[in-house]
């Protein structure tokens, strides 16, 4: 599966070099090309029915969000009978990062070759989105309140062409100052708790936002949510703390709670936005339940399995 849009635009240029590599190492493989968002969703439904059963997703973590969602998104065969792998060209390059594969073109041939493959978690959100109730898997790190924002700001500015490694830190500044802090009630497994929160990622894997630790101690396998909710901040308290997102320290902040747990549920009293694997999508109420091993993904084999 194919996204040419990706990387704002890269995974296009790039194709002739990739496909090069891929038919270098051997691959049989027929490529497709999404057309419009959730495209590959479609297309992954369609090759499902045409017998195919590995997938590579070339493209971001929205085109492997993408991906994952068409082989969830139906009941006829089992999801742990499909495998992804990804070469990564987006702008985040987010869901690579957990399992250390790099963005060079060929070392990613070259691991998806060797075919080391795990089960990991998926996750499914269910939210609102102009008073309708829709749901979504995701296999990387959802995000809420502020990081909905940055993550809708910044797709917009993707959508009109702009885009580079530091266009969600440049968002993440520049929204500081139009967003206000939340009085959320959280459920997670059970057990209910009401702060003011500023934001809060909920992890399978470890990174969003171009490289943040927002869920640091995430692991992919272990059935169970990384939750990490950073309370009220001031602004200049957020600028100077950054740095915790990108060094994997967040969780060392006074102001900052960690929790792991099967299912969650979050309310806001205001408009509370969601994003997932990098895909602006809605708002709150919002119910997350995770799905334990049930996508089988290739891994780089020399740094281990399970992140």
């Amino acid at each position: 599966m194919v996204n040419p849009n990706a990387g704002i635009g890269k995974a296009g240029r790039d194709w002739g070099k990739i496909s090069g590599l891929l038919e270098k190492h051997g691959f049989a493989y027929r490529a497709v090309f999404t057309e419009r968002p959730m495209h590959a969703c479609e297309l992954v439904l369609e090759s499902m029915a045409e017998g195919y059963r590995n997938f590579i997703a070339v493209g971001g973590d929205g085109t492997m969000n993408e991906v994952v969602n068409g082989i969830f998104r139906q009941k006829e065969w089992p999801t742990k009978g499909f495998t992804v792998g990804m070469i990564s060209v987006g702008t985040g390059n987010d869901w690579v990062r957990t399992y250390n594969i790099p963005t060079n073109y060929e070392q990613s041939v070259l691991i998806l070759k060797q075919h080391e493959t795990m089960l990991q978690d998926v996750g499914i959100v269910r939210y609102y989105n102009n008073n309708r109730q829709l749901s979504r898997f995701f296999v990387n790190v959802a995000g809420l309140g502020f990081d909905g924002l940055v993550a809708k700001k910044t797709n917009a500015d993707k959508t009109r062409g702009r885009g580079n490694p530091f266009l969600y830190l440049v968002n993440l500044v520049g929204s500081l100052f139009s967003y206000k802090s939340c009085q959320t009630k959280l459920i997670i497994d059970g057990i209910e708790l009401t702060e003011k929160v500023f934001s809060i990622g909920v992890g399978i894997g470890k990174y969003n936002g171009g490289g943040m630790k927002q869920t640091p101690d995430a692991k992919t396998d272990d059935g169970l949510f990384d939750l990490t909710m950073i309370k009220d901040l001031s602004k200049w308290s957020v600028i100077t703390n950054v740095r915790r997102l990108y060094d994997g320290t967040i969780k060392k902040h006074k102001r900052v709670e960690s929790f792991t747990g099967k299912t969650i549920r979050i309310e806001c009293e205001s408009p509370l936005l969601l994003e997932a694997d990098g895909e602006s999508l809605g708002h709150a109420p919002i119910a997350f339940e995770i799905l334990p091993r049930s996508l089988r993904v290739v891994v780089n084999a020399d740094k281990g399995g399970s992140a």
